[in-house]
């Protein structure tokens, strides 16, 4: 795995959602980190909003973006853990079957086997996601600063990468709406 630097950069249009009860613009440090590590890898930071966990507002948000011509992508914070108030995962269940959706497992398993590095069996608790939906990637993270950082660091900034080899998700966007 490495970064072909003769192949050019594709910079993507990422929308940002973080879901809370409780965070403010000004106090949504999660967030902040994202943008910044989504801005300064060179993509388009193309939405970004905060939302009550309340599951029809999150797929009515999710479906608007999904539809939005000027979105590739979508990076959700908050949401994936187990109390009542966690609701990311059974939105993102709705959309799998509404639009046709795959679940790309991978993403969970490979971001829980990251974070058990920084915050040990923890990570059980995390039900970090990700699926395409109607040709967009919806990626799921916990709302947490360590967690964002390793969903990125870890995962997003190279498969968001048209120049990770052997491949990458940015290279199968043109073909995901296939019939």
């Amino acid at each position: 795995m490495a970064i072909d630097e003769t192949r050019i950069f594709r910079p993507i249009r990422i929308a940002l959602l973080t879901l809370s009860d409780t965070r403010t613009p000004e106090t949504d440090t999660s967030g902040d980190i994202l943008a910044e590590r989504i801005t300064a890898k060179g993509h388009h930071l193309a939405a970004r909003k905060i939302l009550r966990e309340d599951v029809p507002a999150l797929v009515a948000q999710l479906d608007a973006w999904i539809d939005a011509p000027d979105i590739d992508c979508i990076i959700s914070t908050g949401g994936t853990g187990l109390t009542g108030r966690d609701v990311t995962p059974e939105a993102l269940e709705q959309l799998l079957v509404s639009h046709s959706g795959k679940l790309i497992p991978g993403f969970g398993e490979v971001f829980r086997w990251l974070s058990l590095k920084t915050i040990g069996t923890s990570t059980v608790q995390s039900r970090a996601m990700a699926i395409m939906a109607g040709g967009t990637y919806i990626f799921a993270l916990p709302g947490s600063n360590g967690a964002v950082k390793d969903g990125w660091d870890g995962i997003l900034d190279e498969q968001l990468d048209s120049r990770n080899r052997p491949c990458n998700f940015v290279e199968l966007m043109p073909r995901l709406k296939e019939a």
